[in-house]
């Protein structure tokens, strides 16, 4: 068994942090950090319902629908973005008061958060085919779909990856999404 390996079916369901809905950390650096101190978090959320999302002062987040017709978030009262493109990547800060319009029923999306007095981030959506080496800022890798074969073991749908700078082969038709994270 590899440490580096994160199983989807090793992540427990535990609220938002406000309580209105349910999310599976995947990783957080530093690992044994709280919501208050984190310098950077990987999750998955499950979005059953129009409930608002959670503030997170001084985060900046980035958020990818991976199942479901998705929503609208309406941020701030006034900005709207459609989530409505699987792997498409989304960025806003995690001061904003953001409300859903659900498009249709339940949705799952991915979520980087990072704390911004710490440093930068973004999540980088991979599709080719074939070898690839993560880039130096890659903290984790989550396959959206597919196989991802590793140094590590394979990997499939819903699995994890905290990579060193092995390389690894992605399978025809897969699509991973890469958490990068660095210092200011």
């Amino acid at each position: 068994m590899s440490f580096h390996i994160i199983r989807a079916a090793d992540t427990q369901p535990q609220p938002w942090k406000n309580g209105m809905g349910t999310t599976r950390e995947i990783a957080r650096f530093p690992a044994d950090a709280c919501n208050e101190d984190f310098l950077w978090r990987v999750s998955v959320a499950e979005v059953n319902s129009a409930a608002p999302f959670s503030t997170f002062p001084g985060v900046d987040r980035e958020i990818v629908l991976l199942e479901g017709d998705g929503f609208t978030m309406t941020l701030d009262g006034a900005r709207e973005h459609a989530l409505v493109i699987p792997f498409e990547p989304f960025a806003f800060v995690g001061e904003a008061r953001v409300e859903v319009t659900m498009a249709g029923g339940a949705t799952r999306d991915f979520n980087l958060m990072i704390r911004r007095a710490w440093g930068r981030g973004e999540v980088r959506t991979l599709m080719q085919p074939g070898s690839h080496e993560p880039a130096p800022s890659c903290v984790l890798l989550y396959v959206a779909r597919g196989m991802v074969t590793t140094i590590d073991g394979d990997l499939q749908a819903g699995d994890a990856w905290l990579p060193d700078r092995s390389p690894f082969e992605l399978a025809e038709g897969s699509v991973v999404l890469l958490a990068m994270a660095q210092p200011n």
